[in-house]
């Protein structure tokens, strides 16, 4: 996932409600920091000095997050960037990214493929345990790996797998269907993350995580806060620092700065502009974003409006033509994102390899909007849009705005807000017309295959992570070239198709990149980039995703 304008999840700038969806956003690692002696961040945003010298072990920290998740599951739950740092609390992932946007073993010791990439090896690092006691083998992987395989959630992120094997007690070997060059990439996200088996099979893993990852699991109280203690025996020498952590869901983005502010909690991440606008200046907080951050592939969260192309009126080419002409994406951004989000025309950041320009209109025409809805009404008669959000009144804010340029060209529409957890719900079963979204941050495209596949799509009540059940040949054709280039330039080539195609589908009418940003009590440590296990450092902050074991206080 994507919030909208919330993670992934499965989305912020003026307000997100529902992204990052499956984590399988290649972002969804670490949190890089700011804080030499520089008073500013990368992205020029006044921040304390943060703490230096070596890390601290004991003491605790409490993270107000953006949202609450509805579990712990990877093969039942949809989990954002609140998700994400969830499993990286209790799991451990198979592989991560490195800075360079390369994929790294982390839980595992090596992910090799055969030279065509139809076959992966995946050798894990002796002598780890989950926090049962139970030791981590090729079987528990195997275990994870398959349960991933025949999830109505998950499934289809495995469809071109033919099988997992056992061929010793440490490694587990994937055939596919052909070549597969992306493949480990999935393994950084939702879908790498090892479950205790039994806890998988007895279905408990929802509400009781058992994994091998830097804390344990201590008490839930969906809402209120997550508990967690330090893993005595975890399996990095040295980590986690803290004795133990709190999270705290603070869905309204005002509250949880507040929280912040008066001392209740020690750190926050957020997608919404706001915290950006509130907390610049500020020299009492270290402020990070990851406005500066983008993955080599050219891929970071954006925030649109996700239509459902299944779901009339908005099935009609018609209808979300005048949408797009009839929003005024610099308004928004000016107005509710406070000028801070770039502004977007596509998945793929300007500059980067993968954008060329396409067909999306770049600004406002209301003219061709008001002729486009003309032209429908004369077919079909009058229509409604159904606008939906989260419940936060920033969201609100941003749909009001919407709604409004919207009536301008004659384009009638109603409002709902929805709890996040049954937003993504919803976009799984096509319960739904236009949401207001934040996603796609990855490494490649390939990542975002189960999103954008006519493979992944299915009717309206039936569950897909196509959520916007848009079916494109060609889309389909640069999903499955892609997937089998191992020659990044050719790769990329094929991939800016899709940018193109989108312009012309209108799947999703793009509002501006996500800006993510991180804030922080002057005593928080280990904001820093990360270092991964084999040697060598971890993506920076990105997507609200940070690396919980690496936190540590002065205050200790």
């Amino acid at each position: 996932m994507s919030k909208p304008i919330d993670r992934r999840t499965f989305v912020s700038g003026a307000a997100a409600s529902g992204a990052g969806v499956l984590g399988l956003g290649g972002l969804a690692s670490v949190l890089a920091a700011c804080g030499s002696s520089s008073p500013q961040s990368s992205s020029g945003i006044s921040a304390a000095k943060a703490p230096s010298g070596p890390p601290r072990s004991g003491g605790s920290l409490t993270i107000a997050t953006e949202a609450e998740d509805a579990g712990f599951d990877p093969t039942a739950d949809t989990w954002d960037a609140t998700g994400i740092l969830y499993a990286r609390s209790v799991y451990d992932s198979l592989a991560a990214l490195a800075l360079d946007g390369t994929v790294k073993p982390y839980l595992a010791q090596s992910i090799t493929p055969s030279p065509d990439y139809s076959q992966w090896t995946i050798t894990l690092r002796p002598g780890v345990k989950f926090h049962n006691g139970t030791p981590l083998d090729a079987a528990a992987v195997a275990t994870n790996i398959d349960k991933q395989a025949s999830s109505a959630i998950t499934g289809t992120s495995f469809s071109a797998m033919k099988s997992v094997k056992v061929t010793d007690p440490m490694t587990v070997t994937i055939d596919t269907d052909g070549p597969w060059v992306g493949f480990d990439l999935y393994l950084t996200s939702q879908l790498g993350f090892i479950v205790e088996p039994s806890t998988l099979t007895s279905k408990r893993a929802a509400q009781n995580p058992i994994g091998t990852g830097p804390f344990v699991f201590d008490n839930w109280v969906p809402g209120d806060h997550l508990s967690l203690k330090k893993n005595t025996n975890y399996w990095r020498p040295g980590f986690p620092y803290l004795n133990s952590l709190t999270y705290r869901p603070i869905i309204d983005t005002q509250s949880r700065d507040n929280s912040l502010k008066a001392g209740q909690v020690d750190l926050l991440h957020s997608s919404d502009a706001f915290t950006i606008h509130d907390f610049q200046g500020n020299s009492d907080f270290v402020v990070l974003t990851d406005q500066d951050l983008i993955i080599p592939s050219g891929e970071s969260d954006q925030i649109c409006l996700m239509v459902n192309t299944e779901a009339p009126p908005v099935d009609d080419i018609r209808v979300r033509q005048a949408m797009a002409y009839a929003i005024d994406t610099k308004v928004l951004r000016d107005t509710i994102g406070y000028g801070i989000n770039p502004l977007s025309t596509s998945p793929f950041s300007p500059g980067t390899s993968l954008y060329v320009p396409t067909a999306y209109p770049s600004k406002p025409d209301l003219a061709k909007a008001r002729q486009l809805v003309g032209a429908y009404k004369a077919d079909k008669g009058d229509f409604t849009v159904d606008l939906g959000t989260t419940n936060v009144g920033r969201n609100l804010q941003t749909m009001e705005m919407i709604q409004g340029m919207l009536s301008q060209v004659g384009i009638k529409s109603r409002i709902d807000q929805v709890q996040q957890s049954d937003l993504i719900t919803n976009a799984v079963y096509g319960k739904y017309q236009v949401y207001l979204w934040r996603q796609f941050a990855n490494a490649s495209p390939d990542g975002n295959y189960v999103f954008w596949s006519s493979a992944t799509a299915a009717p309206i009540g039936s569950p897909a992570l196509n959520f916007t059940r848009n079916k494109d040949p060609m889309i389909d054709e640069a999903l499955a070239k892609g997937r089998a280039t191992a020659d990044p330039v050719a790769r990329d080539k094929i991939y800016q198709q899709i940018g193109v195609r989108f312009g012309i589908d209108l799947p999703y009418l793009w509002l501006s990149r996500a800006v993510w940003a991180a804030v922080a009590k002057p005593s928080v440590g280990g904001l820093r980039v990360p270092t991964l296990p084999g040697g060598g450092t971890a993506f920076p902050f990105g997507g609200g995703v940070f690396w919980p074991g690496s936190l540590w206080t002065t205050t200790a």
